[in-house]
C-alpha cells in the first residue's frame, strides 16, 4: 500500500495555535459508519450509551525541550524515550556538531553526555547528578509543542497547562495524548450522569509520534516504540464492561494502541506492561476497541493510517475534506472528532 495515498493538502490556517477556550467548547466531527455531522465537544453524553467505557490515557508530559551548549557550538534536545533511571533518547539538533562522549550543559546545573548514537539525529543522552531527571528539566526545559506548532509560535507559559490533560498524573510524557485535552469537570459530570464509564491506562506518548512517513509503501516504514502499562484490575473492568455490552471508546490513538497491544485474538484485554510498536493500518482487524475520540491528524502520518483503518481510507478521506472546507481546527491543539465504525 503507498503512503500517497494518505496525502491530503491543508491549508495553513486551519492549523490551530492555541486551543479552544474553554476546552469543552470545540467542535466534534461525528462519523457514525458512513454519516458525517457536525457536532460539538459537549455533545458526547448524547452521542454515547449508557455502559460505554471512556479510556483516557493518564501521561504527563514533562518539560522535555532542552537548549544547551557544546563548548562553543548551540545544541537542541527533544527528549523521546527513556532508556533507564537516568538516560533518555533524545532528537538533537544541530547533531553534526554532538560526538559520542560529548557533554553538553543545558543550564540550571543540569548536564549531560551523548553515550551513545542512533538513526536520523537520536542521541542517548545520560544526565549527571543524582536528581530524578523529571527534576532536572523542570528546571532546565519547556513544553515540547508539536513542530507544526513550534515553527509559528515559541512555548510560553500558557502551554504547561494547555499542553497536559486533565487526567495526567504518570510522569514521561513529551507529547500529549491531546483527544483528553477537551475534557472538563463538567463534561465529564454529564457523561457519569448519561452512564458512560470511564477508565486509565498509561502510555508514555513519544516525540516520534510527529515522524513523517518517508518510506514510499506503508510497509518499509518503521513505527517507533512507546512504553505502556494497563494493570490487571483495569483490564478486568474493560473486560466486564465488553461482555456487558459496553463498547470501548478509546480517548486517543494512543489508548487505542495500547487497548489493542493489549488485547488477544479472542478480544480478552490482559495486563499489558512495556514496550509497543503496534502499527495500525488499513486492513488490520481490530480485537477490542469500539470507537475513537481524536483531534484531526496529519497527512501521510501513521495515525491518519490507524483513523482509515477504523472508518474505511474512502470515510475519512471524505470527512477530512468536510472539516477542512468546513473550517475545523486542526492537530494537537484543534477540534475532535468521534469515530464509530459501522457494526461488524
Amino acid at each position: 500500500m503507498r503512503v500517497d495515498l494518505f496525502d491530503f493538502e491543508l491549508p495553513p490556517e486551519r492549523i490551530a495555535l492555541r486551543p479552544a477556550r474553554p476546552r469543552d467548547s470545540a467542535r466534534l466531527l461525528v462519523v457514525d459508519g458512513g454519516e458525517i455531522a457536525d457536532r460539538g465537544v459537549l455533545d458526547l453524553p448524547s452521542l454515547l450509551q449508557a455502559g460505554d467505557v471512556l479510556v483516557f490515557n493518564d501521561t504527563k508530559v514533562i518539560p522535555a525541550q532542552l537548549e544547551g551548549r557544546r563548548g562553543a557550538a548551540r545544541i537542541g534536545a527533544t527528549l523521546h524515550k527513556r532508556e533507564g533511571p537516568r538516560s533518555w533518547w533524545s532528537f538533537v539538533r544541530n547533531a553534526r556538531r554532538l560526538h559520542v562522549g560529548d557533554r553538553v550543559e543545558f543550564g540550571a546545573g543540569v548536564s549531560a553526555s551523548a553515550v551513545e548514537r542512533g538513526d536520523e539525529g537520536a542521541f542517548l543522552l545520560q544526565f549527571h547528578g543524582d536528581e530524578p531527571v523529571e527534576q532536572l528539566v523542570q528546571r532546565a526545559g519547556t513544553m515540547p509543542l508539536p513542530p507544526y506548532i513550534a515553527a509559528r509560535r515559541p512555548a510560553d507559559e500558557a502551554d504547561r497547562e494547555d499542553y497536559q490533560t486533565m487526567f495526567a498524573r504518570e510522569e514521561g510524557a513529551v507529547a500529549a495524548p491531546t483527544a483528553a485535552l477537551h475534557f472538563t469537570p463538567r463534561l465529564l459530570a454529564a457523561l457519569a450522569k448519561r452512564g458512560v464509564g470511564r477508565e486509565t491506562l498509561t502510555l508514555h506518548v513519544g516525540a516520534g509520534t510527529f515522524l513523517q512517513v518517508k518510506t514510499d509503501t506503508v510497509a518499509e516504514h518503521r513505527m517507533h516504540a512507546e512504553w505502556g502499562r494497563i494493570d490487571a484490575a483495569t483490564a478486568g473492568r474493560l473486560n466486564r464492561a465488553k461482555a456487558a455490552g459496553g463498547r470501548l471508546i478509546a480517548v486517543g490513538t494512543t489508548a487505542l494502541r495500547l487497548i489493542e497491544s493489549a488485547a488477544g485474538d479472542d478480544g480478552q484485554i490482559h495486563p499489558f506492561e512495556g514496550d509497543t510498536a503496534i502499527f495500525i493500518t488499513p486492513g488490520y482487524r481490530f480485537k477490542a476497541v469500539d470507537g475513537l475520540v481524536t483531534n484531526f491528524h496529519l497527512p501521510r502520518s501513521t495515525l491518519f493510517m490507524l483513523v482509515s483503518a477504523l472508518m474505511g481510507l474512502e470515510t475519512m478521506q471524505a470527512a477530512y475534506a468536510h472539516a477542512i472546507a468546513g473550517g475545523y481546527r486542526f492537530y494537537s491543539y484543534g477540534d475532535a472528532s468521534l469515530l464509530l465504525p459501522a457494526a461488524g
